[in-house]
């Protein structure tokens, strides 16, 4: 119970000691999805959501929660080798001399899954994204 209420405290310090005001509902809405996660890095997006940045099970990963604390959009950075086999060649035929540099896997509150490869070329950085399947998606 001790550690409990120790944990709880530095959450809460982690949270408000930012320049993010939390609310509560929200910041309880992450402790009850991520209970041993810490270190939370909280940004507001918009008016009324909130971004958590944190490392869960050693990924880096975002989650946007609504000011009344319901979950939204939870993006993971994953290995560029986790793409859906599809979207190398996909990149490699459409944006020819650009290289993915980075990967996500997002998933929206409803379950429904995309892929992002960020990908460069020179000074240029872009997004695309894809289905499970690989087909690039119109965001």
């Amino acid at each position: 119970m001790k550690f409990l209420a120790a944990a709880l405290v530095f959450f809460s310090i982690t949270v408000f000691g930012q320049d993010v005001n939390v609310p509560k509902q929200v910041s309880d809405a992450f402790t009850k999805l991520y209970p041993k996660v810490t270190n939370v890095k909280w940004d507001k997006e918009g008016k009324n959501e909130y971004e958590a940045g944190f490392k869960y099970e050693g990924k880096d990963m975002t989650v946007v929660f609504d000011k009344n604390g319901m979950p939204g959009e939870t993006e993971t950075v994953i290995q560029i080798s986790e793409l859906p086999n599809a979207v190398a060649p996909y990149i490699a035929k459409k944006y020819p001399g650009y290289k993915i540099t980075e990967a996500d896997k997002i998933s929206d509150a409803k379950g429904k899954t995309l892929y992002e490869a960020e990908i460069s070329k020179d000074k240029i950085h872009k997004d695309v994204l894809f289905d499970k399947a690989g087909k690039p998606v119109k965001k």
